[in-house]
Parts: structure tokens; C-alpha cells; sequence
């Protein structure tokens, strides 16, 4: 199967799912993050980012897989009806505001249907209906904007290397606990429904951050439903020495008093406590 590929000034056809799939929640919970996004091009605008640093690690389909430019090969998600599906869902799909590394666009979200046929293809449809994907799908992008926008406030630490981070490539592991979520589920038997990897490309260096996705049924249908709890993952010394200096911030934000030590005054710190905003019906 093919997918369109990224172009200046220019749409893509449609991708589907990541390699990790949707990973279902609690019945009536959060659907998975980045069920699917492909990458939207801005017509009329130069892209901020240097050529150089510009698919420095190629460019990437929402199954993970590396694209050939000259083909923009493979995959590209159906938009059929489902088998046993009666009802039509809507096949439209709504840009991001996540910058795609090695383009000038960004990426783009699922459609409802495709949103629907990941499910089926899964076995994950059980609990949802034709009816429900508007919604599903409403709540799936407001979550990955809310991700992004947590994950731009770390890159904030760089912003004297890389003021134009971009998303390199994401990758789904519901089953894979990451270290922080085995010692929450420990000492709160919390479970998260859902974790991601997503790549950033800074400046041509690729990042790695772990996101993990918890939902809280107490707080059903509030916006703090949903805890999205964001870090760079601890692959070297710099990304644990940002976690060290993050974690000084929103303490001292907490209390409202500047960084001791670098004197930050903890406009990055609050931004970083700053509760979920996905809203429950989004």
C-alpha cells in the first residue's frame, strides 16, 4: 500500500495507524493516543527550520516506517467501510499543530473511519459504535495537542540550540510499562492505558520522550479525566540533567520564588504543573 509524502506547499494522502496500534482504556475511556497522523503541508509559508537540519533521519510514516522521497512508500490507511459497518463515518481528517521533521507542514490526524477501521482490524471495536468516533477521534487529537504542547515546554530548556522543535516519529507500547509508570502502579496501583515514544528532531538530533497515559474514571467527563505525565526519556546524562533541572523549576514554582540557581523565573516550571486541558468532549 502506498502513502502520499511530504511536499512543500503541497497535501499528502492519507496514513493510518502507528505501528503500536490503539491501545483500548477502561470501556468509555480515553481512546490511544496518535491513533494515526500524517504530515500537512502549510501553503505559502517557508519552512523555520535550516535546510540542514531539515530529514536529517528521514521522514517517517505513522506506522514508523521510513519513507523513500523519491516514491513515498508505504502505506496508506483505508478509508473504506468497515466489514458489517452500516452506518458511513466521516472520512474527514483536521491538520495538527505538530511540526513533521523533514517537511514544512505538519502532521495530519485520522479520519473517524480510519480511527474506527484501526479499532476493528484490532478487535478493539467492542465498545464502540460508528456513532462514537466524531467524539473518540475529537478527544484522541485534543490529547496529542496537549502532548505536544508539554513536550515543547521541556524543549524550552534548548531554546538557545533549537527554537523550532519538530516531531520526528512516534511509537506505540501499551504493553511496555516504562520505569516511572512500574513505581507509580507500585506504590498507587495506578495503570496507565497507554504509553507512547515519541522521536523529537532537535536541530538534527533525535530526542526520545516517554508519555505516559492514565485515566482517571472518578473524574469522568472533566478535563482531569486525563493525566498525561510527559518526560525525556533517560537515554543520556543531558536528559536526566533536564529532568533533575525541570523538577527544581516546578518546585520552585510551586512556592512562587525564581530558580535559585539559574534564576529562572518559573514561567517554564508552571507550564510543566500545569494541569491537563483535554477537554471531555472535545
Amino acid at each position: 500500500k502506498a502513502m502520499g509524502g511530504s511536499q512543500s506547499r503541497a497535501s499528502a494522502s492519507p496514513a493510518g495507524a502507528p505501528s503500536g496500534g490503539v491501545a483500548a482504556g477502561p470501556p468509555g475511556s480515553a481512546p490511544a493516543p496518535c491513533a494515526g497522523m500524517r504530515e500537512q503541508a502549510e501553503p505559502g509559508s517557508d519552512c523555520p527550520v535550516p535546510e540542514e537540519y531539515r530529514g536529517k533521519h528521514g521522514i517517517f510514516n505513522v506506522y514508523n516506517q521510513p519513507i523513500d522521497p523519491r516514491n513515498n512508500m508505504p502505506a496508506t490507511a483505508s478509508q473504506a467501510m468497515a466489514p458489517g459497518q452500516r452506518t458511513p463515518i466521516s472520512t474527514a481528517r483536521q491538520p495538527s499543530t505538530i511540526p513533521k521533521s523533514g517537511t514544512s507542514g505538519t502532521w495530519t490526524y485520522p479520519s473517524p473511519q480510519m480511527f474506527y477501521n484501526s479499532l476493528v482490524r484490532k478487535g478493539k471495536a467492542e465498545d464502540c459504535s460508528p456513532e462514537d468516533m466524531h467524539t473518540v477521534v475529537s478527544v484522541h487529537n485534543s490529547m496529542n495537542e496537549d502532548t505536544w504542547r508539554r513536550v515543547v515546554t521541556w524543549e524550552k530548556l534548548h531554546a538557545n540550540e533549537c527554537r523550532n522543535p519538530m516531531l520526528l516519529r512516534f511509537l506505540g507500547r501499551p504493553d511496555d510499562l516504562s520505569p516511572l509508570a512500574f513505581v507509580r502502579k507500585c506504590l498507587t496501583g495506578q495503570m496507565p492505558f497507554d504509553r507512547h515514544d515519541w522521536y523529537v528532531d532537535r536541530n538534527g538530533k533525535q530526542v526520545r520522550y516517554v508519555i505516559d497515559y492514565y485515566f482517571h474514571e472518578d473524574k469522568a467527563g472533566t478535563p482531569g479525566q486525563f493525566d498525561l505525565v510527559v518526560r525525556p526519556a533517560a537515554d543520556d546524562f543531558e536528559n536526566v540533567m533536564d529532568r533533575v533541572k525541570m523538577s527544581v523549576y516546578v518546585a520552585c514554582a510551586s512556592v512562587g520564588i525564581p530558580c535559585p540557581i539559574t534564576g529562572n523565573n518559573g514561567a517554564i516550571g508552571a507550564e510543566a504543573a500545569a494541569p491537563n486541558t483535554t477537554a471531555p468532549d472535545a
